[in-house]
């Protein structure tokens, strides 16, 4: 496919600007105006034609399954984005006064109260603009909190099952990170986690379901070590599309969590779009929350910003507002036997997948998953890789799964359907994993050069992330 610079045609406009019409005085000094960008001349329907040709050579949710493990990429209904494109909300100043944006903040306070019903936290802020964020302000919370009690803890426990973003998270805010190791069933070793608890412990971060796709059946008797220390037990709450409507987080001994609203509650945030990450805390750590929070007085709604002991403001203005209204209108579409169901429906299809393919690839610890689970490249013939199987499944059209991670499975292929799947793609998709199974046995090497479908073939990924080209003329 040609670029749009390769179809510029000198001369050719399909737009021109308005009139001149301010006075020659209040023209923009030349020496703040770049002669040197090269815009391309087309017409508009070369530009119309260009892009949407371009669009069809992307791959996303919209267009296949997207069993991207550990990062819940699920079908986004279409009512979200018309919702969050009404104008009264895709035109609201964020420096409207509050008495002028009532229907925004009654949005924000009710989504609050949504969150809290489903975790069992007591407060949520929606401020966090992502999944780390929402970890960073939480371990600002955590801080905040034993600073207030004047106890110097220096140290935060994490899984070596965890996500990457928790370890960075508790450096920046100047914690030591402490590796709890797991168990060869995929439980945290309870045992190990004793012996390293003590009082320099602040808190532990553990993703629940975790990232090996499994329920931790010791989390209350982690949940006790920790309180017995006067530790806080925090929730990283990626993987609560799994539990949400089934079991509260609070039930199992959390203090706070966050939540990626981008993904539990749809608006799939691939290509680095926006997120949202809510932190939620139980009471005794809501006076730590940022500010300000949405709250409400004899039906009036309003940012409170007299928060003497919060963490401070975090983010510009609050939040990004229009996920948190697709996540808003996700919500109320469902109901909460809707929202069960999800993580009914998300489960199961996942279990289904496992039990399919764990007859032909290597199932590393084989018990019930939750809403994921993850293979290893264990016994697969003529030293086919996981990064192999995951270019060739993409000329079968499915999106690859999460590859190498967690790390401590070897090879490891962390697959999640999620629950709009249905049963026939979900059967197509184990039909393109047991032939490219087959593939690495008569013709390795058609799966060695994969993909061969695509508009681009095999990268070397790791140039392509440290030296990546960003325009065309780098690129020429």
């Amino acid at each position: 496919m040609k670029t749009i610079f390769d179809i510029d045609t000198p001369g050719v406009s399909g737009w021109e600007p308005p009139r001149w019409d301010v006075p020659e005085e209040d023209e923009i000094p030349k020496k703040y105006l770049n002669n040197g960008i090269h815009l391309p001349d087309v017409g508009e329907v070369d530009v119309v034609r260009h892009y949407t040709e371009l669009s069809t050579m992307n791959f996303g949710v919209d267009s296949g399954m997207y069993p991207l493990g550990s990062c819940t990429m699920k079908y986004n209904p279409k009512i979200n984005e018309k919702t969050a494109s009404l104008s009264g909300f895709a035109t609201l100043h964020p420096l409207t006064p509050d008495s002028l944006s009532q229907g925004a903040l009654e949005v924000l306070y009710e989504l609050g109260g949504y969150l809290c019903r489903i975790t069992g936290m007591d407060r949520f802020t929606l401020s966090p603009a992502a999944g780390a964020h929402g970890e960073l302000a939480g371990v600002m919370v955590v801080r905040k909190y034993f600073e207030k009690k004047k106890e110097g803890r220096t140290t935060i426990l994490i899984p070596d099952s965890a996500h990457g973003t928790n370890p960075a998270s508790v450096n920046m805010c100047g914690f030591e990170v402490r590796e709890v190791p797991s168990s060869e069933t995929g439980d945290v070793d309870v045992t190990a986690l004793s012996d390293m608890m003590d009082d320099d412990v602040a808190a532990m971060m553990l993703t629940s379901p975790n990232t090996l796709g499994l329920f931790d059946r010791n989390i209350l008797t982690i949940a006790k070590i920790l309180k017995d220390h006067g530790a806080l037990f925090y929730c990283d709450g990626a993987n609560l599309n799994a539990v949400m409507g089934k079991a509260k987080i609070t039930d199992m001994g959390f203090d706070l969590m966050h939540i990626n609203l981008h993904k539990t509650f749809s608006t799939p945030h691939g290509g680095g779009g926006p997120g949202a990450g809510p932190l939620g805390v139980t009471k005794e750590l809501e006076p730590f929350l940022p500010a300000p929070l949405v709250d409400q007085k004899d039906g009036v709604f309003f940012l409170d910003d007299d928060r003497p002991d919060s963490i401070g403001r975090i983010h510009s203005f609050y939040g990004n507002f229009l996920v948190c209204v697709k996540a808003y209108t996700y919500i109320r579409m469902l109901g909460s036997d809707g929202i069960r169901k999800v993580a009914e429906h998300a489960v199961l299809n996942a279990n289904y997948l496992m039990h399919r393919l764990k007859t032909d690839y290597d199932l590393p610890i084989d018990r019930p998953c939750m809403h994921e689970f993850v293979l290893s490249d264990h016994g697969i013939p003529n030293n086919v890789s996981t990064n192999d199987i995951a270019k060739r499944i993409l000329d079968y059209g499915f999106h690859a799964p999460t590859v190498y991670f967690p790390l401590l499975i070897h090879g490891a292929m962390m697959i999640e359907p999620t629950e709009t799947e249905s049963r026939a793609t979900l059967d197509r998709f184990v039909e393109a994993m047991q032939e490219i199974l087959r593939e690495a046995q008569r013709d390795p090497d058609l799966i060695k050069t994969a993909p061969h479908t695509t508009p681009i073939g095999r990268v070397d990924a790791v140039t392509a992330a440290r030296k990546p080209i960003l325009n065309y003329d780098a690129a020429e």
